[in-house]
């Protein structure tokens, strides 16, 4: 028996998709910039992922904050001011932050990742960057962890109103599905609060990828991951052109970004392999 969360979204879903059906293949030119992860470069929180981009021809980087092993460094001013000094040079914008250390240093359930995330409110003020990715995989998994989720709530409703004074959104990066993530957002209760979405780990995690888009809304997904994980984008088995095709009559905007991230087979270096991938990204939306 379905409950009444579920009837609800499943009410929601046919409604949505009513509207979608009325709406014309073309809803909505999407003129998305494209960037990459820095870790997907090989220069995971390292200042050279900007020669790379460059060299590939991105418009942006996804930097990631950094570890312990290196102090969190893009809380030091110094550093930041690194970053924007080779932003400049490279013309490679900074397009958003993530805290990928959170996957092994759990936010869930260890202290030191509160100031982290209260600290990197402050980072993305200063570089200029509107979204920060939270990653909750790993050890930080909130799958089948009803008191992590909790507990996680619970955080983000102290470091919330801080992501509001500040512009800044609060993106989570997780397998849970697009009810689960609804339910952390609604609990919150804060417009800065969304969710980052990866549409390679919403199909690994065995849901449906359009339907979850749908659930989720494109008003609650902050930004795009675009992977493959070992494969080039669109040697894959996700559904791109329905992606695009769902995003369009969704008007999908986000922030304007999207992300190639983990799409690098061994058959070439980083360099062509993220050519053809911004390539093919630039081909799929010149069509929506």
């Amino acid at each position: 028996m379905l409950s009444r969360r579920d009837l609800i979204l499943q009410a929601l879903l046919l409604a949505t998709a009513g509207k979608i059906k009325d709406l014309s293949p073309n809803a909505v030119k999407q003129k998305f910039k494209i960037g990459a992860c820095d870790w997907s470069l090989g220069m995971n929180s390292d200042i050279r992922a900007f020669e790379i981009a460059e060299k590939i021809g991105l418009d942006g980087l996804m930097v990631d904050i950094g570890s312990p092993s290196n102090n969190v460094h893009l809380r030091d001013i110094k550093v930041q001011q690194q970053y924007l000094e080779e932003s400049k040079r490279t013309n490679i914008k900074i397009s958003s932050l993530a805290i990928g250390a959170l996957n092994n240093y759990p936010y869930k359930s260890d202290p030191q990742t509160d100031e982290w995330v209260w600290d990197s409110i402050d980072v993305a003020k200063n570089l200029g960057t509107p979204v920060i990715l939270l990653a909750f995989f790993h050890k930080n998994d909130l799958r089948n962890d009803e008191a992590g989720i909790k507990e996680v709530i619970k955080k983000l409703k102290t470091v919330a109103p801080k992501a509001e004074q500040s512009g800044i959104i609060l993106g989570i990066e997780s397998y849970l599905n697009g009810a689960d993530h609804l339910r952390i957002m609604d609990a919150v209760g804060s417009k800065n609060v969304k969710v980052y979405m990866d549409f390679r780990n919403t199909a690994d995690a065995k849901w449906n990828v359009l339907d979850e888009v749908k659930i989720i809304g494109a008003e609650n997904i902050c930004e795009l991951h675009m992977k493959e994980n070992g494969q080039l984008l669109g040697k894959g088995d996700l559904p791109w052109q329905d992606i695009r095709d769902l995003l369009s009559r969704l008007n999908y905007t986000g922030d304007g970004w999207m992300q190639i991230e983990s799409s690098n087979p061994e058959t070439a270096d980083v360099i062509t392999n993220y050519k053809h991938n911004k390539h093919f990204l630039q081909e799929l939306f010149a069509g929506s």
